[in-house]
């Protein structure tokens, strides 16, 4: 059995001074991913006694960023997609093991206004077409903050964010997309019908206190994992980010 854990942390740095390494160390996962690690290297001091780490920078400063820790030595690692007009903000990392790939992802915000939606089109049709070609040799688990809720039980108030980031027609066409392209959302295979399970509250209105969320974190996971599939959890209960973890439990 394998614990993997998925949390976007909004700034390592900020994170760490808010109890990061105590979470990180109760957790005990097999494979903890992290978005939003919003450092270069040698901005961190972090030891995580056991594990390997991984870092995928952005080349802007303190912008997006995503890193792996792991237990088992990986096979191989790619740090980007290997297409040059999206790997400079640190987005995408793989780690190949024996019976699979791993994919740890933050997707592009479309930002306020749907300002970045037509690079966010893109961005999606090419995530896609990269994890199909991985799954020609084997299987994927894709983690991360996917920065989409896809259906209006994904979110507190879908009426009034129909046109918002997160939340166009646009970007839930994409979602559904690559879910009918053969992947899983496993949150939503273990509980179809769970109502107030978000993953990501804005900083303004209360909204956490209220539950006023997002569910767009995400484990996803090739079709022939199902069977292999034990569990899906979102760790409401952990503050230390706008984000809360997210978690798979996988028979591999």
């Amino acid at each position: 059995m394998k614990k993997l854990i998925s949390w976007n942390v909004n700034g390592l740095r900020a994170c760490v001074k808010k109890g990061f390494e105590e979470y990180f160390k109760e957790a005990d996962a097999d494979i903890f991913c992290i978005q939003e690690s919003k450092l270069q290297e040698g901005q961190i001091d972090l030891y995580l006694e056991g594990y390997k780490s991984y870092w995928n920078y952005a080349e802007k400063k303190g912008y997006s960023g995503t890193a792996v820790f792991t237990k088992e030595e990986p096979i191989n690692v790619k740090i980007g997609m290997g297409i040059q007009e999206h790997d400079t903000e640190g987005r995408v990392i793989t780690l190949e093991f024996q019976e699979f790939y791993l994919v740890n992802v933050y997707t592009p915000n479309s930002k306020q206004g749907l300002e970045r939606i037509d690079y966010r089109m893109v961005w999606e049709d090419v995530f896609k077409d990269y994890l199909k070609s991985l799954e020609e040799n084997k299987p994927v688990i894709v983690c991360g903050d996917l920065n989409v809720a896809h259906n209006e039980i994904d979110l507190k108030n879908p009426k009034s964010n129909r046109k918002n980031a997160g939340f166009s027609d646009e970007e839930r066409s994409k979602i559904g997309q690559l879910l009918d392209a053969g992947f899983i959302d496993t949150y939503r295979y273990f509980y179809p019908d769970k109502e107030d399970a978000y993953s990501w509250w804005s900083y303004r209105f209360n909204a956490r206190a209220n539950n006023a969320g997002w569910r767009i974190d995400y484990f996803l996971v090739s079709e022939s994992l199902k069977d292999k599939l034990k569990d899906s959890k979102i760790h409401m209960e952990i503050i230390g980010s706008d984000h809360c973890p997210v978690e798979l439990m996988i028979e591999l």
